[in-house]
């Protein structure tokens, strides 16, 4: 049996940071995490807004990924 998981403290802790957004339909979303929807309006949220509800999975981008990726 699997508990909930509360994602808050795990996507608070990836803003400011390059993540990596694969959304259920396959489409893939990369860049850097600005904010987290905590219900409160805090102004522009930037150019692309995702709802949690089509999100397949968010993970890190490693640096190494990424100088690996500007290299190709």
């Amino acid at each position: 049996m699997s508990l909930p998981f509360n994602p808050k403290s795990f996507l608070n802790r990836l803003t400011g940071k390059l993540v990596m957004v694969k959304l259920k339909w396959g489409m893939e979303y990369k860049g850097y995490l600005v904010s987290v929807d905590d219900e409160v309006l805090s102004g522009h949220l930037g150019e692309v807004l995702i709802r949690c509800h089509i999100v397949l999975y968010i993970r890190s981008v490693e640096e190494e990924e990424e100088d690996w990726e500007m290299r190709e």
